[in-house]
């Protein structure tokens, strides 16, 4: 069922701006990873996309997994204790908050999403441990000032102690006219010595050439709403410059840290999905 956020009323409520005819990415990921939060369009969209790509939904359920390894290492290995997830989509089992304070019951985070459907949820975003804190920004990620002074981000996060930045199948969105790499860069910057960058992005390198060409040509288009802007592994790894990578470096979302899970893992040509995670020196 969906829900308008805490205290949204009038015609500014986020469930009057979902438009249920057209396809949305947060609604069609959440169709791939076998929500119900979704609609035909999503649906039709989702099938679509499933026809030129038929392991996408294993693709989705991998970055999924991806964000809940990452998370985990750094509550439990990196001893990181605040997370600013951006793009966060619809809520489903196992959260970025759910897994951090699973691990220490006094992390907090910040989730940013601009998309309509995310924020009619927002209410199960908003659960937090006793211990610990959750905040929901309607922001974004092309707009960092925004999020970086937003009067909830600031209450929940402490910006002068490390952060994670959460980046997870968020920044295919971002066409390469808004400059995605000057975003990373400025929310990077106002994070301290000893913050880490967590990113998965999707790629074409291990498609065949035609479903390559023919999804690049989509994006620079313009596409449909939600198009994926594919990226090559040095274009992602643009993403971290001046960071430190963590172990084993950028490697596909179904490879990274993953040795207990299920074997043997999926193919980086199944998935097409690369991920990493970085210390800010």
């Amino acid at each position: 069922m969906i829900t308008d956020a805490p205290g949204a009323t009038g015609p500014d409520r986020p469930s009057d701006r979902i438009d249920t005819s057209v396809a949305h990415p947060a609604r069609r990921y959440n169709y791939w990873l076998g929500g119900k939060d979704n609609f035909q369009a999503d649906r039709d969209s989702g099938d679509a996309m499933a026809e030129r790509f038929p392991t996408i939904r294993i693709s989705a359920l991998e970055n999924r997994r991806f964000l809940q390894r990452a998370v985990g290492h750094l509550a439990r290995e990196a001893g990181i204790r605040q997370f600013l997830d951006i793009g966060t989509g619809i809520p489903t089992a196992d959260n970025t908050h759910e897994v951090a304070q699973s691990i220490a019951a006094e992390s907090r985070v910040v989730y940013v999403d601009n998309d309509p459907i995310v924020l009619a949820h927002a209410r199960a975003l908003l659960s937090s441990s006793p211990e610990g804190a959750t905040a929901y920004i309607d922001a974004d990620l092309r707009d960092p000032e925004r999020i970086l002074g937003h009067p909830d981000l600031l209450r929940t996060i402490d910006l002068s102690r490390p952060v994670a930045l959460m980046l997870v199948a968020v920044l295919h969105f971002v066409p390469d006219g808004d400059d995605p790499y000057a975003v990373v860069r400025r929310l990077l910057d106002a994070l301290p010595s000893g913050s880490y960058l967590a990113a998965s992005h999707a790629t074409h390198d291990h498609l065949p050439a035609h479903i390559g060409e023919e999804a690049k040509a989509v994006a620079r288009s313009g596409g449909p709403h939600g198009v994926i802007n594919l990226r090559s592994r040095a274009e992602f790894t643009g993403f971290f410059d001046g960071l430190e990578l963590v172990e084993p470096g950028l490697t596909s979302v179904a490879q990274w840290r993953a040795e207990a899970e299920p074997q043997p893992r999926p193919s980086a040509m199944e998935v097409s999905m690369y991920g990493a995670v970085a210390r800010k020196p």
